[in-house]
């Protein structure tokens, strides 16, 4: 598999992020896979994570061993989901960092269109997990919430909590 080239790569962090949750001990980081994709409302909304923004954790500095990226499930968001997977396996992140899988959050009600669910396809089958947090009407016009989200963010924050694989840091 070729590395993604140099312009879709995220970069490594130079200095450590600032965690979501400075109190809370974090398990895993959110790793955004290009801007406005989520990320941060699932660290508000999902306890145990902390935010990396665009960019890979850098080990040496701290922090948790493993990566949840997220993208939007429109095209330039799965393509950027699929750059940072080519990335990651290609080597060119720290090899300490474990990737656990990828969050694809809708970017619009309703089903995804065929092409978007191949290469939503595709890329989940290079991962170890793929969750898919659907579409909340709400948040258009109100700021996301535990008491507005979907069924699926709670399964989701359930299993992050519970899976071995998750808290025994396994490499991805």
């Amino acid at each position: 598999m070729d590395p993604p080239p140099p312009h879709a790569r995220l970069p490594v962090h130079a200095r450590p992020p600032a965690p979501a949750a400075p109190h809370a001990q974090a398990r895993w980081w959110w790793v955004s896979c290009h801007g406005g994709s989520g990320a941060s409302t699932l660290a508000r909304l999902i306890p145990g994570g902390w935010e990396s923004g665009p960019a890979w954790p850098n080990p040496q500095l701290g922090g948790p061993p493993g990566v949840l990226l997220v993208c939007r499930s429109h095209h330039a968001g799965l393509s950027a989901a699929s750059a940072a997977v080519r990335q990651w396996a290609s080597g060119h992140v720290p090899r300490t960092l474990a990737l656990w899988g990828l969050v694809i959050v809708a970017d619009a009600p309703g089903r995804l269109p065929r092409s978007l669910l191949a290469l939503r396809q595709r890329i989940s089958g290079t991962v170890r997990a793929t969750f898919f947090v659907p579409w909340v009407e709400v948040w258009r016009t109100e700021e996301p919430s535990r008491d507005t989200a979907p069924r699926q963010l709670a399964q989701l924050g359930e299993l992050l909590q519970s899976t071995p694989w998750i808290t025994k840091g396994q490499q991805g």
